[in-house]
């Protein structure tokens, strides 16, 4: 299908600067552009792509400012990113959606599933497991016994409920996921590790996202829980016992130790390790490879290990970078007071 400029800007409530004619079947990187193809800029990294992009419209954030004529029909709008994704999803609702049961696939005769889903070749659901309507169970899925998925849910291929967890609403398993694996629970004794059995599940509630190959364990007793809205990104480690609060967003490689309680519209960069057993504030935003040993107060920006303000941080690397040339200033100096000592002493 074909949209002009004009039927874009109305949807986004945005303005045309430029053909308001010009119409977009497909969607394109601003620098790999081509014609009735629709970009988008957000990023002042890629500002000067908008002077030679083949795409016929982008659009840009109203804030933008060009120095030079621009070809392409540009829509003005309040944030271009949020703009681009909201045409994304409206793309990507407008793909067929499969439905019904693979021949190959084995559904227990006492779980229960909606309407309207579809389940794929060697899926696997369990005894008196729970699937709601509108769900996407990609081949090689599996839903363990008692387990329950809520509606409009998909299952990439390979990605593994284990029994008695809890999925709620429109969520997504990426392919290689893993909830309600044993929390690492042993007890040390004379002749090695003994297991502590893991009793309790894991809680997902709706709107949750789980990248690929990243694991979540169910807790000891009770629930590891990872509240409504939450994205994880791939390789996330979720430990038992944990509660991740509302809207929160891990980066890959972030780990979670066991019994910490995550606050909400928190933001962790890439391998951030949090310790077991603390408390993280809400709106907490933790930068790439952070390391987190005690409790973090609400509303901060935070970096390193432990964490400190962001500048402060700098401050601090950029005093680390100096330190060869502080040690060479400081045995120079150490050379003069010696210096001055054997002559005081000839004196």
């Amino acid at each position: 299908m074909e949209f002009s400029a004009k039927q874009i800007a109305e949807l986004l409530q945005g303005r045309v600067e430029g053909n308001e004619n010009a119409t977009v079947s497909t969607f394109a990187k601003i620098e790999e552009g081509k014609e009735g193809a629709l970009s988008f800029l957000a990023n002042p990294k890629y500002l000067h792509y908008i002077y030679e992009t083949k795409s016929s419209i982008v659009l840009v954030d109203e804030a933008f400012e060009f120095d030079k004529p621009v070809e392409t029909t540009l829509i003005r709008v309040k944030s271009a990113y949020e703009s681009i994704s909201k045409l994304l999803q409206i793309y990507e609702s407008m793909t067929k959606v499969k439905t019904g049961i693979d021949s190959l696939a084995f559904v227990s005769p006492t779980a229960k599933v909606g309407e309207n889903c579809y389940i794929g070749a060697f899926a696997y659901i369990g005894d008196n497991a729970v699937i709601g309507d509108g769900c996407q169970i990609y081949p090689h899925a599996f839903v363990g016994d008692n387990a329950t998925v809520g509606n409009g849910c998909i299952l990439y291929p390979n990605s593994t409920i284990y029994y008695n967890c809890k999925v709620g609403n429109r969520c997504i398993l990426h392919a290689g996921s893993v909830v309600g694996s044993d929390g690492f629970g042993f007890a040390p004794t004379a002749d090695g590790y003994s297991k502590i059995p893991q009793i309790g599940i894991v809680t997902l509630e709706d709107d949750v996202e789980i990248g690929a190959n990243t694991c979540i364990d169910r807790s000891t007793m009770g629930s590891t829980y990872v509240r409504k809205g939450v994205k994880l990104d791939n390789l996330v480690q979720i430990a038992h016992n944990t509660d991740i609060g509302a809207n929160t967003v891990m980066s890959a490689q972030v780990g979670i130790a066991g019994s910490t309680k995550v606050g909400e519209w928190c933001m962790f960069g890439g391998q951030v390790g949090i310790a077991g057993h603390i408390n993280i504030g809400d709106h907490v935003n933790l930068g790439a490879q952070s390391g987190v040993p005690s409790s973090l107060e609400s509303n901060q920006n935070l970096m390193g290990t432990p964490p400190v303000p962001l500048m402060k941080y700098f401050r601090n690397h950029a005093m680390v970078m100096r330190l060869p040339d502080m040690q060479k200033q400081l045995n120079a100096l150490q050379k003069q007071v010696a210096e001055l000592q054997a002559k005081l002493e000839n004196n």
